[in-house]
């Protein structure tokens, strides 16, 4: 998807640049859809549910509507057609409507080369097409795919978003290998399913935001950094004049940064046949 770059006429515009839309169908041209497949969705500023901020930096940003993406594919051997391309406001990947021979649309995630017109379909006889959704076991070996379940029936959770891919290296018994988008190696049942393809907008990681402002609009509020604030805000705190901190980076509540590994996952362990590093 190319990048639509502008006349450096203000300051912020200099390196600012945008996604080019031109590859999504215009909004005058989109099929109407049920109410079923947009939700509300409520702003918690980084806050629990007992108002309690648990994550900083989070507030604000512009209102939006949740798309609701059919993760599962739990609609098997039903035909469909992809009836327009769209923006989604929740994600970095695009996102495609399906209308499928009985009459009910869904939303999936959209691969790259994937058209309006399309036909897509959710089954192990399916041929190796992008979008199409298929068993790990029905997957040929060095096929890319997206969407991946990790365990069987319970929907996507592996990369989903824009211009990621893992790719199926090898079938033992009843696990495969997948190559996931970091780089790790990682035993998946035969049984989850996968969609075919790499997630459409790969440039997404070559825009420049190019202003203060823009990150507001998505909901980030301004980052201050840990060395000018007072020691009892952050352990880089304090000191005579501008000093650089002192020690090994770490978090405001003491935790190291910068390769300190934090995974506590002892179940899955037994899954990883590779690390990314």
């Amino acid at each position: 998807m190319p990048i639509k770059s502008f006349k450096p006429i203000t300051p912020s515009q200099r390196y600012k640049n945008v996604a080019d839309f031109s590859v999504l169908t215009p909004k005058k041209q989109q099929p109407k859809k049920p109410r079923s497949l947009t939700s509300s969705l409520s702003q918690a500023g980084g806050r629990n549910n007992f108002g309690k901020m648990t994550v900083r930096h989070q507030g604000g940003g512009h209102k939006r509507k949740y798309r609701v993406i059919d993760f599962m594919r739990d609609k098997r051997e039903i035909p469909a057609k992809v009836a327009s391309l769209e923006y989604d406001p929740n994600r970095t990947t695009h996102i495609a409507l399906l209308n499928y021979a009985d009459g009910e649309k869904r939303y999936i995630l959209a691969p790259l080369n994937l058209s309006v017109g399309d036909p897509v379909l959710a089954s192990d006889k399916a041929d190796i097409k992008p979008a199409n959704n298929l068993s790990l076991s029905q997957i040929p070996v060095g096929t890319l795919i997206h969407n991946i379940e990790t365990e069987p029936g319970k929907g996507g959770k592996l990369a989903r978003s824009a211009g990621n891919f893992a790719q199926l290296m090898a079938k033992e018994g009843d696990y495969c290998q997948v190559k996931m988008p970091s780089g790790e190696i990682r035993l998946v049942h035969s049984r989850c399913r996968a969609s075919i393809g790499q997630l459409s907008n790969t440039d997404h990681e070559n825009i420049t935001i190019g202003k203060a402002g823009r990150n507001r609009w998505l909901g980030i509020r301004p980052t201050n950094r840990g060395v000018s604030m007072n020691p009892i805000d952050h352990p880089h705190g304090g000191g005579e004049g501008k000093s650089s901190g002192g020690g090994h980076p770490r978090t405001p509540w003491g935790v190291p940064t910068k390769g300190y590994k934090t995974r506590n996952n002892k179940r899955t362990n037994s899954f990883i046949v590779k690390r990314r590093k």
